[in-house]
């Protein structure tokens, strides 16, 4: 009975669906997953190298299963094959030395690990013309990030291939303390630019840490945890909010530029909207600068001199090419005049940087102390006219914040956001004190605060930024509306950086649209004047007559390319002309002093010849 139903079943299975209709279905699902494999590899890009890193799973303990692909183990030949005439370079610490012996020993064998390990490691095979070398640079300091921009220079022999990574050392050396790894974070900022500009030539991989077992650690390495392991890669893949700084940098520039372009200044609720832009621009001035000095505790003139060169170098050039006095391009004198404020008002004594606060609190209420005495200067000189115009009427102070004959214009200009760099500095400060306290939470997805306090700041946030907006928006009295902008501006600029940064997906996502723009923003705010409007900013410049939709896309297009020529040529200039040697960096700057000393003498003495 059962043989029979059986054979039934068997008869049964076979008329609905044969070998032929499983064929059949077999071809279907074969080009079905090829179409999705072809689609899944066009959407992703033609690289499908992150599948050998991120997607698959381990068979046994030492075979990596990718998805998708299969990891193929080279022969010697072929592996000097892909390497012919190639040089490859790894830099970083112990573990990217691992990388290195584990990749020379492809091509060699035989090759064998003696010597300095706390050394470089050179290796060539000549047969291939195949050049491997490691530089031992195991922490993210100045050292390495000297031995990074030689390559970026354009005489210099670039590296094919350039794998660098550090981490543990750090945490090793500094005990896991969290300055390290804020100091980490600056300098991995400051390095990733230069292997931005190396990635276009060449192929760079920045190695993340991989986690330890933490209970095999000896005792002089116990402070390596893995969450401490955790916190550096983090830092690594973010580097940093720097992109959001530009994102924001990028979004005010241009909805300056459209305010300008468009006539919209007449609207007053447009221009106190403006004004919070410009100070938002002021208030991560104070922000940036304050930290690094806070952070770094760099106060030599170097770094002053290069920030000045990279703010002023295209205002001086167009001064004197287009017979325009300094204070014609205003917003340029304002920040170069608040950066010296941030610097002179931490490099005077008593000099106070984070790591002499962190061994004493007593250190962090004199810090106050300096900020406060900066508060009661600003007021000082916001409300005793005479004195400010005094200051800036003495020569030669006169010949660069003079318009039209007097320093008025720029005691107005100057006092609209007389507080806002200050409260930038105040902001960092805080940030910097709840950050080493481990206050925040700074992981992807994690709100940046505990869940109530995130919602509690966040509605906060919202209900001042609105309350803001319809302020703004009712304001009719253009002078009361700037009496009142330099107390309330804060306001708003501190509600959208809480909204933008609590969340923690807010937080880790940025425009590269906007960014990218906020990279030359300082360029397009002063190119705007020559390039993209004329008459002195009263008109638009036209290069297509009785078109002007085409007019505004053909100058926009040619301002923008222009703009992003000169911050490249800006940048550029700035490694020549400021050299790192002190002796050499000082008979630089008495050069260029007795220069324009030279030029304000002889307009001195052209304006009395006028009179």
């Amino acid at each position: 009975m059962a043989a029979l139903a059986y054979n039934l079943g068997k008869r049964e299975i076979n008329h609905y669906f044969s070998v032929r209709s499983a064929k059949v279905l077999a071809l279907v699902a074969v080009l079905l997953l090829a179409a999705c494999h072809l689609a899944s590899r066009r959407y992703r890009g033609n690289d499908s190298c992150e599948y050998l890193l991120s997607s698959g799973r381990f068979l046994g303990e030492k075979v990596w299963q990718p998805h998708s692909c299969m990891m193929h183990k080279y022969k010697i030949s072929e592996a000097k094959n892909c390497l012919v005439d190639k040089h490859i370079a790894f830099i970083g610490d112990s573990r990217i030395r691992q990388l290195f012996y584990s990749f020379v020993k492809i091509i060699n064998p035989q090759f064998k690990e003696e010597g300095n390990k706390h050394e470089n490691i050179p290796f060539e095979d000549k047969t291939a013309s195949v050049k491997v070398d490691f530089l031992w640079h195991p922490e993210v300091n100045g050292s390495m990030k000297q031995c990074i921009k030689v390559w970026t220079e354009d005489s210099i022999a670039k590296p094919h291939v350039i794998v660098a990574g550090a981490a543990t050392w750090s945490i090793k050396i500094h005990n896991g303390s969290s300055e390290a790894l804020s100091q980490y974070k600056m300098n991995i900022t400051s390095i990733a630019p230069l292997l931005e500009k190396l990635a276009k030539t060449s192929d760079v991989y920045w190695v993340l840490q991989d986690p330890v077992y933490e209970d095999l650690l000896s005792e002089n390495r116990k402070m390596i945890t893995n969450e401490k392991i955790d916190a550096y890669n983090e830092a690594a893949t973010k580097v940093l909010n720097r992109e959001q700084t530009d994102e924001w940098k990028g979004w005010m520039q241009l909805v300056i530029l459209i305010y300008h372009i468009s006539g919209a200044s007449t609207f007053l609720p447009v221009y106190m909207h403006i004004r919070v832009l410009v100070a938002a621009y002021l208030f991560q001035t104070g922000y940036g600068h304050f930290s690094y000095f806070w952070i770094k505790g760099d106060f030599g003139i170097y770094r002053v001199c290069q920030v000045l060169f990279r703010l002023n170098f295209l205002v001086v050039v167009l001064c004197i090419v287009m017979d325009r006095p300094y204070q014609f391009y205003y917003f340029v004198p304002l920040v170069t005049v608040w950066f010296m404020v941030i610097y002179v008002t931490l490099a005077l004594w008593p000099q106070i940087i984070q790591k002499k606060a962190n061994g004493n609190c007593f250190w962090h209420f004199g810090l106050l102390l300096k900020l406060g005495f900066l508060l009661l200067f600003i007021c000082f000189l916001a409300y005793s006219q005479g004195a400010f115009e005094k200051i800036f009427s003495l020569w030669p102070l006169s010949k660069c914040f003079e318009l039209k004959g007097n320093v008025y214009e720029w005691w107005f200009r100057w006092r609209l956001d007389r507080y806002v760099v200050f409260h930038g500095m105040l902001f960092a400060f805080i940030y910097l004190a709840l950050q080493k306290r481990q206050i925040l939470s700074e992981g992807k997805g994690e709100p940046l605060f505990s869940n109530k306090i995130s919602n509690f700041l966040l509605f906060i946030s919202v209900v001042s930024f609105l309350t803001y907006s319809i302020w703004a928006s009712s304001c009719k009295n253009k002078a009361e509306c700037n009496e009142l902008h330099p107390s309330v501006s804060v306001v708003q600029i501190l509600a959208f950086i809480l909204i933008r940064n609590i969340p923690g997906y807010a937080r880790s996502v940025y425009s590269s649209f906007f960014a990218w723009f906020g990279k030359i923003s300082l360029e397009l705010f002063i190119c705007q004047y020559h390039i993209w409007l004329a008459a002195d900013t009263r008109g638009i410049l036209v290069l297509i007559p009785g078109n002007p939709m085409l007019n505004i896309i053909v100058s926009t297009f040619i301002f923008v390319c222009v703009a992003h020529e000169i911050s490249q040529i800006t940048n550029d200039l700035a490694q020549i002309i400021i050299p790192k040697d002190n002796s050499s960096l000082l008979k630089r700057l008495a050069c260029i002093a007795a220069f324009f000393c030279g030029l304000l003498i002889l307009s001195s003495i052209q304006d009395k010849s006028k009179h």
